[in-house]
């Protein structure tokens, strides 16, 4: 079945969506270099309308045979939709809210229907143009499902998801059914970490029930989070930064260019060698002419370090791991790629204290607190090494039968293919180009 209108229009509305201040600045600029505005105390309001309800409230874990059994309900659902011809296209780009008279309602109305965020709502006002609070109320489940502000106003961003084709949100949910039945093919522990990077999240397992959730912030589309089985086997309490040659580069390199005190600002040191060599004055280097292969960059810590107070390792070949962060204001965005690779974790010591909880002295909450206070390193090596998996899963399904949508941050899914081949009028060209980016 062709659906090119539709696409055309996701294609439109999903170009304008705007992004959060942070994806407009490379990471070390949001790191370091925050503006003024974003560094003033915000207002009640503010912090009041910054509220996010992102986390799975389900206790059961994404990794489990409920999950794999609810999302292939989810599938044959999705199925019967695309068999009967989908779901209309919303035209335009104007919002829709509540009290409107406007044409589009109805198809609003049929949209949220069939996707079920209007399920067992009479059909009496089905060609109705009045935008009512039932309808609203519908908006927001599917914002909510969605992952997107939820507003109950059918915004730019709400229609660009909700003019996604049926099509293309099938074939995501079975590329997503394949990635859960291949975690839980893997031995399942009694107790283990998953972070899934596309909803910035991560939840803390113990005998097949979720203890903790957290919101995260990964890899940037450029700089991926990779998928990753690793062990947790040490916490680093006030860690040295080893800067990674790339981030050197790409970005503290260039910048230092521009402002040779830079180091000595972030108290970030010169090594010759390795991140253990002799330290050289920085200040005598010429960064447009110096030879900068061989030099590495060590920041110390302290909570200007930008692995914050705590670094969790898990020693992988990609050389990713959890940690801290003095950007706590990030948290407070809804999309939160912003990273170069590695995972900066809310509320990081209340699941350390997790993590270690079985260490001898570590049985009762605040033991991470009175390390901090003493102001000293430590690094306590794990007598019990904990699993984690780094992910990405873009599309679930609930045991309450709401089928949930993220972001495809990192372009995996492989829709954009299937968009590519269907069925399309040889006059139109080339297929047009778009992405599931609410």
């Amino acid at each position: 079945m062709r659906f090119k209108h539709a696409l055309l229009g996701a294609l439109v509305l999903a170009g304008t969506a705007s992004p959060s201040f942070a994806q407009d600045r490379p990471w070390w600029e949001s790191r370091f270099n925050q503006p003024e505005a974003e560094r003033r105390p915000q207002s009640e309001e503010a912090k009041r309308a910054e509220v996010l309800a992102d986390l799975r409230r389900d206790r059961t874990p994404l990794r489990s045979a409920e999950m794999v059994d609810a999302l292939e309900e989810a599938v044959q659902r999705y199925q019967v939709i695309v068999t009967r011809g989908g779901w209309p296209t919303i035209p335009g780009t104007r919002m829709i809210k509540a009290d409107d008279n406007d044409e589009r309602v109805a198809l609003l109305h049929r949209r949220l229907a069939l996707s079920g965020e209007l399920r067992g709502r009479p059909n009496r006002n089905l060609f109705g143009y009045v935008f009512d609070s039932d309808l609203e109320a519908g908006v927001r489940r599917f914002q909510e499902n969605n992952g997107l502000r939820v507003t109950g106003r059918v915004d730019r961003a709400t229609l660009a998801a909700l003019n996604i084709p049926a099509e293309a949100r099938l074939a995501q949910l079975r590329v997503n059914l394949q990635r859960l039945r291949d975690l839980l093919a893997m031995k399942l522990e009694d107790r283990y970490i998953l972070v899934n990077a596309a909803s910035f999240e991560l939840e803390a397992v113990e005998k097949h029930d979720v203890e903790m959730r957290h919101r995260v912030i990964v890899g940037k589309p450029d700089r991926q989070t990779p998928v990753v089985r690793a062990t947790i086997r040490a916490l680093n309490f006030f860690p040295y930064w080893r800067v990674p040659e790339s981030v050197a580069n790409l970005d503290l390199i260039p910048r230092l260019l521009k402002e040779p005190g830079y180091l000595q600002q972030e108290q970030i040191r010169v090594l010759t060698g390795s991140f253990n060599g002799p330290e050289v004055d920085a200040t005598a280097i010429d960064w447009r002419n110096s030879d900068t292969s061989k030099l590495r960059f060590r920041q110390d810590p302290g909570p200007q370090n930008a692995l914050g107070l705590v670094r969790i390792d898990m020693p992988n070949e990609h050389g990713v791991y959890m940690h801290d962060t003095p950007l706590k204001q990030l948290f407070n965005q809804r999309s939160r790629s912003f990273s170069a690779g590695c995972v900066r974790v809310q509320d990081v010591f209340s699941l350390v204290e997790w993590i270690a909880k079985y260490e001898t002295g570590w049985d009762q909450p605040g033991r991470a607190q009175d390390v901090l206070a003493t102001g000293q390193a430590l690094d306590l090596t794990l007598t019990r090494p904990l699993p984690v998996y780094f992910a990405y899963i873009t599309a679930w399904a609930e045991r309450d039968g709401r089928i949930v949508f993220r972001s495809d941050i990192y372009n995996k899914d492989g829709v954009r293919d299937i968009v590519a081949s269907a069925d399309r009028d040889p006059e139109d060209g080339p297929a047009p180009r778009w992405t599931l980016t609410p």
